[in-house]
């Protein structure tokens, strides 16, 4: 089934569109967020509210690439209404999607933007505080796991500057010099 037709969570009943994924789909580096918000659900493409904004200057200042450079994907591809979490059912609704994407673009490095993406990735109920700062073997991929962008212009200066470091760490991971 193609994700464009899928129906198999509620989400699809409330969505203007499938935020499916975007980027180079052989990159080095993936990036695997939450949901798509509202500025996603309109464009149809992940990361291009705020949140995108900042990933975007990240990528550039920290890794030195172009957002065209990498892949960006959620682990839910429908909005959750008003925002909010996506429930187990719907996660689970999506990973086959999600587990797909990662092994399509085989990137050397995933990036988790959060506590959704880390904690089905990694396979653990342990919050993002606890686990960033350190890289996880994914099969032939290394997992850094980092705070979400928005939690980054929540939380401020140490927030991101502890998402400079993470991404420092993929940088290094994925082979370019630092």
């Amino acid at each position: 089934m193609l994700a464009s037709d899928c129906t198999r969570c509620p989400l699809s009943a409330t969505r203007t569109q499938v935020v499916f994924g975007t980027g180079d789909p052989d990159a080095d580096l993936m990036f695997v967020g939450e949901a798509p918000g509202r500025d996603e659900d309109l464009q149809g493409v992940p990361f291009v509210g705020r949140s995108g904004q900042l990933l975007d200057r990240l990528l550039a200042e920290e890794v030195g690439i172009a957002r065209d450079a990498v892949y960006i994907a959620n682990v839910v591809k429908c909005r959750p209404p008003e925002n909010r979490d996506p429930g187990p059912d719907e996660i689970a609704a999506c990973r086959p999607y999600l587990e797909e994407q990662v092994e399509l673009v085989a990137p050397k490095v995933v990036v988790t933007l959060g506590n959704f993406a880390t904690k089905l990735l990694l396979g653990t109920d342990r919050g993002i505080t606890k686990v960033r700062g350190s890289t996880y073997p994914m099969g032939a991929t290394q997992l850094v796991p980092t705070f979400h962008p928005a939690a980054a212009l929540r939380g401020g200066g140490v927030v991101l500057a502890q998402m400079r470091a993470d991404l420092v760490r993929a940088k290094a991971l994925i082979g370019l010099a630092t």
